[in-house]
């Protein structure tokens, strides 16, 4: 396995299933034995402890951490359902690169490896001259993208594929949310050009199905995400 302290899991846009597959890729992980946590940068439309974290912890059949608490995995937490940026202006606040940094690199040197999930996609303002794609260039972490089959979503997966290429980050797979698929022509065509383009702009082809929390609840099917992480260093 390549020597990775922080994986960022990015969707292409909103409600994608990010959340769901941060915390399935973390139950994943400890089931393998690794020490492995999570955190979310910024949570908006929420009072307290990050809902999307509550969800991570819940998938992991873990409790909260001490790290949850001491708000590491979370430093940025805003009422307002919307963009950071804008979250955090109606709050009077301004969202620090900085605190987010610090929050990451100090749960990195506490646990074998971070998976950060995103909010949103790569162009979400943190602030209004700061994007999540700006802090990842800077960070240098590799990326795990979700998508899924949905409309518009062939579109949305290029462009990030393409975004990261650019700013030189380098994406592991795409976890694909087949949940409440509709169309398996469709489905199976998506996946065919998500796999084309991860090997066309140089990423590492790995598309992983993701289905339903239940089916692997009730082990209808294994969680495996083993591809993604059989990757050169």
């Amino acid at each position: 396995m390549a020597d990775l302290s922080v994986i960022a899991i990015i969707g292409i846009d909103t409600d994608i299933g990010k959340t769901v597959a941060t915390g399935l890729l973390g139950r994943y992980l400890l089931g393998q034995g690794r020490r492995v946590i999570t955190q979310k940068p910024v949570q908006t439309g929420c009072l307290g402890l990050a809902e999307d974290v509550l969800v991570h912890r819940r998938l992991m059949g873990q409790e909260l951490q001490p790290e949850d608490r001491q708000g590491l995995t979370c430093p940025y937490v805003f009422v307002k359902p919307c963009s950071p940026h804008l979250a955090a202006s109606l709050a009077g606040q301004v969202i620090d690169p900085a605190v987010i940094r610090q929050a990451t690199r100090t749960l990195a040197s506490r646990y074998e490896l971070v998976l950060l999930e995103g909010a949103g996609g790569l162009h979400v303002p943190l602030t209004e001259d700061f994007t999540f794609l700006d802090h990842l260039e800077q960070e240098g972490w590799p990326l795990i993208v979700v998508t899924s089959p949905r409309l518009g979503s062939i579109n949305h997966t290029l462009s990030t594929l393409e975004l990261a290429r650019h700013r030189g980050l380098r994406v592991l797979g795409i976890i694909y949310n087949r949940y409440q698929e509709s169309d398996p022509v469709i489905a199976a065509d998506s996946a065919r050009i998500f796999s084309k383009y991860l090997h066309r702009y140089g990423h590492d082809d790995c598309v992983i199905d993701l289905f339903g929390v239940d089916e692997y609840d009730q082990q209808k099917r294994k969680l495996d995400f083993s591809p993604l992480f059989r990757v050169n260093p």
